[in-house]
């Protein structure tokens, strides 16, 4: 007897943010929405922490008054995905987004340890098919900063959409954040 495949469901961002506001998830439950699907978030380790933590001040040390650096907080990407990435910088002030998170971050950072495949493939995915210029993935395991830029469409990739430049920066290199050009941030402070 053959097995009947799994049926699933896919949900929008405005049914997840209702389910949100309505309590229905528990407390402390870590989830985003992913394409429609909502993914559980690792626990995040001391080191972990710590490295968000430093790249949130030089973050906002690049970027000036005139941006904030969000941590673990929403980003509404699209219909369907409601991320939330280590960092996010966005325009503006917090009290901006009192009434809707926002949803053209000029950098998304995530730090990656384990979730390594899930930052480059699925995330980086959605965050170029959203249009999101630059996204960094501070990676733990080989101390680089995998900087992605260009969002083009490709058939090929996960969601249509993939990042034309991949540049890998050792501690020895600086960065450049394309919304910030004259911060010049040195690759070694951002990783332990």
């Amino acid at each position: 007897m053959r097995t009947p495949p799994v049926q699933t469901r896919r949900w929008s961002r405005a049914e997840y943010e209702t389910l949100v506001e309505k309590g229905f998830f528990q407390p402390g439950e870590r989830l985003e929405l992913l394409d429609g699907l909502l993914v559980g978030r690792e626990p995040q380790g001391s080191l972990h922490a710590a490295v968000v933590a430093r790249a949130q001040q030089l973050l906002a040390r690049a970027f000036g008054p005139d941006h904030h650096v969000r941590v673990r907080s929403p980003v509404a990407l699209d219909d369907m995905s409601e991320p939330e990435p280590d960092l996010a910088v966005v325009r503006g002030d917090p009290w901006d987004y009192r009434q809707g998170h926002p949803a053209a971050p000029v950098l998304l950072v995530e730090v990656a340890e384990s979730t390594i495949a899930l930052d480059r493939r699925r995330k980086g995915g959605l965050y170029a098919r959203a249009g999101v210029a630059e996204y960094w993935i501070l990676n733990l395991n080989d101390r680089v900063l995998e900087v992605y830029r260009q969002p083009v469409r490709s058939a090929s990739a996960r969601y249509g959409w993939k990042y034309r430049s991949v540049r890998l920066l050792k501690p020895g290199a600086v960065v450049s954040p394309l919304a910030a050009p004259a911060a010049r941030i040195r690759v070694a402070d951002l990783l332990p």
